[in-house]
């Protein structure tokens, strides 16, 4: 490729911050007369003072989407305030060629007193678009954001979705050369969120992305290489996005916290996970994919109780259900025959790289086979950490499953 082709370089790129207001003023008017003279000590911290960015380093091409991920004050709104012209750095350089389209805070650059249509032209003539050139996009912004009916009223009234769809639809609709889009898209409901997923694919191929997002699955859908930030620095930088992710997960502190609900008619009294041949390390329990696990749960069952299930549900680091076992589905249910409950469940762990939690229900099972009340539910049962070292290939997707491959002649 040639260097034409390079729409979004950075070098270097470094900005601090004081944690003082009164501080942050002083050093403010000491920094104005200070590069006046010519001394520039922007790469020294101050008292208070801390980086919010260090030393940040990439380039992005037409045609790629750069996944910047990290986790909540790792930098990343600073960054892409910065690429977007919004505050300066005080070292390296930032170079960006063609209109700019940004999308980083819910109703940034909108005037709230003016009308949805008035802040469309508004918008476009900040990109660099004559007021024809908006025009004559103008129905097709309207009809992508889904408010036609509220065009005409001013933006303080609409709401957060609203504004997030006008937003998207102006930045997207005009075509810039680079598109930087933060968080807000999370605010969209699910069909709107697919619409633009759908044209972030078509404009692609003649943009540059900067797309920011905490799920992993959006980032891994869209981008085409992926920056982890923590506080401030770039901790993994690569084209392989599994592995960038990866490492963005096992930097996830995990909640240990179990957090018990029920009728209170059952409660764990003792617990243990046994895992084959992985001594954990950190009080971390550490299980490779493939490995059997065992778990053994001694209970108090309230004497009122007849009959009861257990479900294990799994969840991964976005608390969202990957797997569960339950013994209601296989048609097994316990009966109780006295106060103290000892049970021992058996499961192949097939689970890739990762880190997970398992939550443990416990349901009642009336005399005549009926679903009764739930009896206890405990987060937090367990947290693991599985590891998949079969092939070296870290999959960002949390359950691959064997198949049989044949090449037909």
């Amino acid at each position: 490729m040639e260097d034409k082709e390079v729409l979004v370089k950075v070098e270097g790129l470094s900005k601090k911050f004081c944690k003082d207001l009164k501080t942050s003023l002083k050093y403010g008017v000491q920094d104005l007369f200070s590069n006046v003279r010519g001394n520039r000590n922007e790469r020294l911290l101050r008292d208070k003072e801390f980086w919010a960015v260090k030393d940040v380093s990439f380039e992005l091409r037409r045609g790629e989407c750069l996944g910047l991920i990290g986790h909540n004050g790792a930098g990343k709104s600073t960054l892409l305030k910065i690429l977007n012209g919004l505050i300066k750095p005080d070292a390296g350089k930032v170079t960006i060629k063609g209109r700019v389209g940004a999308l980083i805070e819910l109703g940034a650059g909108f005037n709230p007193i003016l009308t949805g249509r008035e802040n469309i032209f508004n918008n476009g003539a900040v990109l660099g678009f004559s007021r024809k050139e908006i025009g004559e996009k103008l129905e097709e912004i309207i009809d992508f954001a889904e408010i036609r009916e509220f065009i005409d009223m001013p933006v303080q009234n609409f709401s957060s979705g609203m504004k997030v769809r006008l937003g998207f639809a102006v930045a997207a609709q005009m075509e810039p050369d680079v598109l930087i889009i933060d968080e807000v898209l999370a605010v969209g409901d699910v069909a709107f969120r697919m619409k633009c997923y759908n044209t972030i694919t078509a404009l692609l191929p003649k943009t540059a992305i900067i797309f920011v997002s905490h799920s992993m699955p959006q980032v891994s859908k869209i981008s085409t290489s992926a920056l982890l930030l923590r506080r401030g620095e770039v901790k993994s930088y690569s084209h392989n996005i599994s592995n960038v992710i990866n490492k963005y997960f096992i930097d996830t502190p995990t909640e240990r916290k179990s957090v018990v609900t029920g009728n209170g008619k059952a409660k764990v009294l003792s617990k243990k996970l046994v895992h084959q041949a992985q001594a954990d390390v950190r009080d971390e329990i550490l299980i490779k994919k493939g490995n059997i696990i065992k778990l053994f749960l001694e209970m108090e069952i309230d004497s009122s109780v007849y009959e009861y299930g257990i479900r294990l549900i799994i969840y991964d680091n976005e608390l969202k259900g990957i797997m569960e076992v339950n013994s209601l589905n296989e048609g097994i249910v316990f009966e109780n025959g006295g106060n103290v409950q000892k049970l021992e469940l058996e499961f192949t762990n097939p689970l890739n790289h990762g880190n997970y939690l398992i939550t443990l229900i416990v349901i009642e099972v009336l005399k005549d086979g009926r679903i009764g009340e739930r009896l206890l539910r405990q987060e937090g049962l367990f947290d693991f950490k599985s590891l998949n070292t079969q092939n070296g290939y870290e999959s960002y997707i949390p359950i691959s499953v064997s198949s049989s491959w044949n090449k037909i002649k």
